[in-house]
């Protein structure tokens, strides 16, 4: 087999997984884990079961890709995310409504089912844990970094990461019910706790 031939082949196979993992996490969100089975995969990415099964033979194979595929997307949501990102006065604010939002939509209610899985499936857990940890620490760093905040002071590592843990909060409290509004007015209000405790002279 030549190159020329080759290469369009293994691009349709990177397209086929691709499709694979994409359908994955679309049926994690609509039906959970428990609900999002091979032959609903295969079927919603177009993809034959012969084909699917070559690739990820089992319902576990499969998800454990689109672990990794969920960990791609949610890191390039953020990035872009960062990018539209304000300056000025009202930053911190932009900054916390980006994080609520990016814990409210759809990639983080597919990673929860995964986590959720995760707890009675060792194999799942083994797959997801060193994944979740690895998003933990990228989302700590760059919450620090767009806050300009400084964890050598007494406190604000731990405002930090009670910044995420409410972010997250109200994230899995979206999965029960699209509450935007409520969350927009929690968020707003830690913004401004989180500029008088950051920068006290601001407020002075």
């Amino acid at each position: 087999m030549t190159a020329t031939t080759r290469v369009p082949q293994e691009e349709r196979t990177r397209a086929m997984r691709q499709r694979l993992m994409e359908a994955t996490v679309e049926l994690l969100v609509e039906r959970g884990f428990s609900g999002t089975t091979t032959t609903l995969v295969s079927e919603r990415a177009g993809v034959s079961r012969g084909a699917q099964l070559h690739h990820f033979p089992t319902k576990n194979d499969l998800v454990v890709a689109a672990v990794t595929h969920l960990t791609e997307i949610r890191g390039s949501d953020l990035e872009a995310a960062v990018a539209r990102l304000p300056r000025g006065r009202h930053r911190t604010a932009a900054i916390i409504e980006m994080l609520g939002d990016h814990f409210a939509s759809p990639v983080f209610t597919a990673a929860l089912e995964l986590w959720v899985a995760a707890r009675t499936d060792p194999a799942l857990l083994e797959a997801v844990a060193p994944l979740e940890q690895r998003v933990g620490r990228e989302t700590h760093r760059l919450t620090v970094e767009l806050l300009g905040a400084d964890e050598s002071r007494p406190g604000v590592r731990e405002l930090v990461q009670a910044t995420l843990d409410l972010v997250r909060g109200l994230g899995l409290a979206n999965t029960l019910g699209d509450d935007a509004r409520r969350r927009r007015k929690i968020l707003a209000q830690w913004a401004r706790t989180l500029d008088a405790a950051l920068d006290p002279q601001e407020n002075r």
